[in-house]
């Protein structure tokens, strides 16, 4: 069935990119200047309180300018009144597609920077983002990391509007200590994130992260800062600062962050520098040799010049082959593995020739279709293991989540987590008959790890005393009942009362 698209005025939408829980992001060219956008639209038009949120998000990002900002084009309305942003189209990608992948230290370093420096704009705005997390870093065709996604953005004196009700924002696995106890929050928050982004790029890991939403929290607010690999320990202080458990001890803002890069990376022995490099060039004879290479660079520029016109065709040879070997690793089912030899990687790289390849762009969202489907059956096997909510990384539980990350409205993925949930109320029940109280107990909880709103799991959560105290209330003995004797009758007396009565 063919996707029914969005008639926007003053656009030409050509297909849809995702949808989240409250909105959905279409691929366009704005009509007038021949350019791609991306425009983001509710899915309704009845939360009236949501929709001023969403307008709002609009004007904060409109009135940041920085090239590690997402850049916001137009904010209208369509005519079944939803409310949409039109903004810039970043073909890279985000960082949440890196996942488990080990950063060397200066494409790290140089994608901090850039989030740091967009920060500081943001901070410097009395604003403070609070969702500071991979999937909201995406990166540009020359790979410029961009900040987007200020859905819950908030001025620094406003914040206590959520916190007061202890309303938790932001994803729990990048939250700072403050944010996981639903405190005040300013840039230092958006600081600590940065670290565990830091953190992940370095290691290839995200330590704070646990099977459940109260474990995560705790390792924020309990573990150590982890050890870096020996190679790196020069840049071990920076980590501790970005991650101390205190906002004090953290860097003060996000330009005394920049500043402290710049001192380690010029501390650092092993860093790249240019000047060096340079000075290799001189010689003894000092201005001969200096001519030497100022010929052999006139020389280059002069074969550059002769061979240019062959550029347009070779990068187009280049286009075709990453998508033909796209398309093969595709079928064949090689979505992310070997490296630098997989669909989703080839498809990347036509992006990074041709940002706006309609055939890669729909390569990719075949693929993560792909994905999808190979992470439903994952979830079915797991499923029928019992490996129900552990192991973290290879549960039912865990497939059918990374599913509705994707695609939050997976309709099989959402049956799929009620299922589990179902297991654990089935396995409850049977403890509970089996007088197994503590066990019980445990497999509610771990229902409700799954599936928090499920009823049945919180009514047996709520009822769980009660049915403990009931089954272990010593039984009364019903009384015995005496069978009476039969009672005599006087002859005389039985028919005087026949007479009369």
């Amino acid at each position: 069935m063919t996707e029914q698209l969005l008639d926007i005025p003053g656009y030409q939408v050509h297909g849809r990119l995702g949808t989240g829980g409250m909105a959905e992001v279409y691929l366009a060219t704005q009509a007038s200047l021949h350019r791609k956008v991306a425009i983001k639209v509710l899915l309704s038009a009845d939360d009236q309180a949501f929709s001023q949120r969403f307008i709002k998000e609009g004007h904060i990002v409109a009135s940041l300018h920085h090239p590690s900002i997402i850049t916001i084009y137009d904010i209208d309305q369509l005519a079944d009144g939803r409310h949409y942003l039109a903004m810039e189209f970043v073909p890279g990608g985000d960082l949440a597609q890196h996942k488990g992948e080990v950063f060397d230290l200066p494409r790290a370093l140089r994608i901090v920077r850039q989030v740091a420096s967009g920060l500081a704009v943001v901070h410097g705005k009395g604003l403070v983002h609070r969702d500071i997390k991979p999937a909201n870093i995406l990166f540009r065709g020359d790979g410029t990391a961009v900040i987007t996604d200020f859905g819950v953005a908030k001025e620094v004196e406003l914040d206590t509007d959520l916190t007061q009700f202890g309303i938790a924002v932001g994803s729990p696995s990048y939250s700072s200590p403050e944010q996981a106890q639903c405190q005040a929050l300013d840039a230092r928050s958006d600081i600590y994130s940065l670290g565990v982004i830091l953190l992940e790029m370095l290691t290839g890991n995200n330590p704070y992260r646990a099977a459940n939403y109260t474990q995560t929290v705790m390792n924020h607010l309990q573990m150590d800062v982890p050890q870096l690999p020996a190679q790196l320990q020069h840049y071990q202080w920076l980590l501790e600062r970005m991650l101390a458990k205190d906002p004090d001890e953290r860097f003060a803002d996000c330009n005394v962050l920049l500043a402290s890069l710049d001192e380690l990376t010029q501390d650092d022995p092993d860093s790249t520098r240019i000047a060096p490099a340079l000075s290799l060039a001189k010689s003894a004879k000092g201005r001969p040799r200096t001519q030497f290479w100022v010929w052999l660079l006139v020389g280059l520029l002069l074969l550059a010049g002769a061979t240019g016109g062959g550029y347009h065709f070779y990068r187009q040879q280049q286009i075709s082959d990453y998508l033909a070997r796209a398309e093969l690793r595709l079928q064949s089912g090689s979505l992310l593995e070997p490296a630098q030899d997989n669909a989703d990687y080839l498809f990347r790289q036509v992006l990074t020739l041709d940002a706006n390849n309609p055939i890669a762009l729909d390569g990719l969202a075949r693929v993560l279709q792909a994905r999808i489907t190979q992470y439903l059956q994952l979830a079915e096997q797991r499923l029928a293991d019992q490996q129900l909510l552990l192991p973290e990384d290879d549960s039912a539980t865990h497939y059918f989540r990374q599913v509705l990350a994707w695609e939050p409205d997976n309709l099989l993925a959402l049956a799929g987590i009620n299922r589990v949930a179902q297991r654990y109320i089935e396995q409850s029940e049977a403890a509970y008959k089996r007088r197994e109280f503590a066990l019980a107990l445990v497999l509610v909880q771990q229902g409700l790890e799954v599936e928090p709103a499920n009823e049945q799991l919180l009514q047996l959560l709520d009822g769980h005393e009660q049915r403990v105290r009931l089954a272990q209330a010593p039984r009364r003995k019903p009384a015995s009942v005496q069978p009476s004797a039969p009672t005599s009758v006087n002859p005389v007396k039985r028919l005087w009362n026949n007479l009369f009565d």
